[in-house]
Parts: C-alpha cells; sequence; structure tokens
C-alpha cells in the first residue's frame, strides 16, 4: 500500500510518500519519498492577513507538481493538511477551493488542536507511564500537550511560531499564556520530560554532534547551541553551518521557544523523535485503509 501526505505549513511545505508493507505480523512504514519546499506562507499572513498574489501563484503551482508525484507514485490514499498560516488567512479558503477546482486536490484547514492530535498519533510509541510535555513549534503556532501515565491531560495551541516571533511581534500577553498553561498542569515536584517535534530542535540536535542513535538532548546543551548560533551572523550560518536561508532565520527564535516552555516545565532534557504532522497523517491513511489491502 502507497501512502502519501502533504503538510502545508507557516514556513515550508512537505511531501512525503511511504509504502507500508507486512511481514512476520509487523506493519513497516518505508519512507519513498521526502520533498520540502521554502514557500514561507507565513511571513505574509502575519503581517498583511492574506497570501500574496506571488505566493498564490507559486502555491498553486506546488501543488501541482505534488498531485503530479503522488499520481506517479500511484498511491492508493493521501491527505492534505494545511495549519496556522492557511487557516489565519482571509483569502486561504479561496486559495484552497482554486486547487480543488483546478487539480482536484482536497485541502483540510485544520485547528490547532487537530493539528496535535495528529501529530500526537505518531507518539504512540514514546510516551509511556512517565510525565511528559509535548512540544510542537511550526512557524505559525505552538502546540502543547501534557502526558501523565500514558493519558494526556491538557492541550493547547498558542499563536507562538518562528516565523511569528522573527520580528519580536509576539505579545508579551501571550507567552504569559503560554507559561500559565504549562505551571496550571505541572508541578515543580513532577519529573516532565519534554519531546519536541519541529525541524528546528532536530537541527539543533544535529548541531549538537549526538551519539550514534541518540536523540535525547538537555536544557544546557539547547541553550549552548544557541548562544553558538547567535554568535554568526544570518550569512554565516547559511555559508559556514550549511543552514537552509529558510532555517537560518527561525532557528534562533524557535530555540526561545522551545526552552521556555522547558523552563516553565522545570524540565531538563527532552527528546527528539523524527516524527511529526505527517506521520500523524500516514497513520490516519494507513487506519481508513488498511481493511482494504490484498
Amino acid at each position: 500500500m502507497k501512502l502519501a501526505a502533504v503538510d502545508i505549513g507557516s514556513n515550508a511545505i512537505r511531501l512525503q510518500v511511504t509504502h507500508v508493507t507486512h511481514f512476520e505480523g509487523k506493519t513497516n512504514f518505508k519512507k519513498l519519498e521526502y520533498l520540502r519546499f521554502p514557500l514561507r506562507l507565513g511571513l505574509d499572513v502575519f503581517h498583511s492577513q492574506k497570501i500574496s498574489d506571488k505566493n498564490r501563484r507559486k502555491f498553486v503551482k506546488l501543488m501541482k507538481a505534488f498531485k503530479l508525484l503522488i499520481d506517479l507514485y500511484e498511491v492508493d490514499d493521501y491527505m492534505v493538511c494545511a495549519t496556522s498560516a492557511m487557516r489565519e488567512s482571509v483569502n486561504g479558503r479561496e486559495i484552497c477551493e482554486e486547487v480543488r477546482e483546478d487539480i482536484g486536490m482536497k485541502i483540510n484547514i485544520i485547528d490547532g488542536n487537530h493539528e496535535a492530535e495528529l501529530i500526537n498519533m505518531a507518539l504512540g510509541s514514546y510516551i509511556d507511564e512517565k510525565s511528559y510535555l509535548h512540544i510542537d513549534v511550526g512557524g505559525g503556532s505552538t502546540e502543547l500537550n501534557i502526558y501523565i501515565n500514558q493519558e494526556k491531560i491538557a492541550t493547547k495551541s498558542f499563536k507562538i511560531g518562528s516565523v511569528r516571533a522573527l520580528d519580536d511581534s509576539i505579545p508579551v500577553s501571550v507567552w504569559k499564556s503560554m507559561n500559565k498553561f504549562i505551571t496550571d498542569h505541572v508541578t515543580k515536584q513532577d519529573l516532565i520530560t519534554c519531546i519536541g517535534t519541529g525541524g528546528n530542535i532536530s537541527k539543533i540536535l544535529e548541531l549538537s554532534n549526538p551519539r550514534k542513535n541518540v536523540r535525547l538532548i538537555g536544557i544546557d546543551k539547547i541553550m549552548e547551541i544557541q548562544a553558538y548560533l547567535e554568535s554568526f551572523s544570518y550569512e554565516d550560518r547559511i555559508n559556514k553551518l550549511n543552514l537552509n536561508p529558510d532555517r537560518a532565520d527561525v532557528i534562533i527564535p524557535a530555540s526561545k521557544i522551545y526552552l521556555a516552555a522547558m523552563s516553565a516545565a522545570n524540565s531538563k532534557k527532552m527528546m527528539i523523535p523524527d516524527v511529526g504532522l505527517k506521520d500523524g497523517m500516514m497513520q490516519v491513511l494507513y487506519k481508513k485503509n488498511k481493511n482494504k489491502r490484498p
């Protein structure tokens, strides 16, 4: 079975094609294709509340390209989800309708809670009886989920994101609201391990030079990497650290969001599984289609 997921974020848009196989009673998800295109819809929306004509044209072209790849891979089913930039844009639904009429691709504009639910579906194997704060930082929003004894006890989405934070325009009240949400649900006696998802925290882990197959990082190391990144100019982060241009500017504000959440939870370490929204979408598609397989 072949499945495809398209994640339309605020900083980039991603396509993943996955081959699902069954062997000796196990279900395996093998990545066949992964593409990330740096179309920053959030920069338009968070300043002017709409997607510009230029980015609208690029977006439609990109959806045509992704639909062509989906068709070429002959996938059995696919899912397309758009998050904060598209849902906050005054012309977002109009653009999605244009894509549907033009190429027959349905785009689901999902709210923050639905976004968090999809990401959580991919985290199942990482949650045990301990206490966890899941932090997913996107370009336009941050989703927080708190787990205690394998039960999600609280979830909330905040308009705090790496693209939105580029010009320090996030109101202090929103930061305080995120901090209060965490402290209201986490006592200082709780030993909380954070789970971080998102491209920026994965890059921070990579820059920390972890031991092979170790996807755990301490808060002190995140602070160290943040200071290291801040010691370079934007151009040097691209040329000396080999960061993509659309990563080189947002990685520092993203690190501040992760650190703020960890500090509020009094957490000293973070797990960083290699999962995200697209992986949760794959889980939904698999459950929908698993009984259709030969």
